[in-house]
């Protein structure tokens, strides 16, 4: 029998001038960035959390916390491949990533393609399993006013152990 487990993510980060802008382990052009004590890239925050959370894990605070000066301005990437060492010590594999990033500016369509391929890469995944969808908030609340981006992540994962 084949064990199965879902997860959901969220995150959210306002921007602040003088920091890059980083979604999906890719950085965008913009004017502003992200506020964070890491990089602050809100769609890989998303999916650590929708992983420890389909593994029962806790969340991504609880293993990378903001007081750790270890997690100062790392790589979200690097969160990642923690948790998909996590994942691999579980003996669970990823089957589906189902991702929605919300953002008034900027625009990600043309970078979600460099997104899809880091997350499959980071995840030992074909780009087929995992999707990225972007919205806007139609110009309602913090998001909708520019003050920063959020993300939610769905996962599947399951056992690659047979039992």
């Amino acid at each position: 029998m084949v064990k199965q487990k879902v997860g959901i993510g969220y995150d959210i980060h306002r921007f602040v001038p003088g920091r890059k802008l980083v979604l999906g382990g890719v950085e965008i052009p913009y004017e502003q960035g992200l506020d964070g004590h890491s990089d602050a890239d809100v769609l890989l925050h998303a999916v650590c959390d929708a992983i420890l959370g389909a593994l029962g894990k806790g969340d991504i605070g609880e293993h990378f916390p903001n007081t750790d000066p270890a997690y100062k301005d790392i790589s979200s990437m690097v969160l990642l491949g923690k948790v998909k060492q996590l994942l691999d010590e579980e003996n669970f594999q990823v089957v589906n990533l189902d991702c929605v990033v919300q953002a008034e500016a900027p625009k990600i369509k043309d970078f979600k393609p460099q997104m899809k391929f880091h997350l499959a890469y980071q995840l030992v995944v074909d780009e087929d399993c995992i999707n990225i969808k972007a919205t806007t908030q139609e110009g309602l609340g913090a998001i909708g006013q520019k003050q920063g981006i959020a993300a939610y992540a769905v996962v599947l994962i399951e056992s690659n152990k047979v039992t």
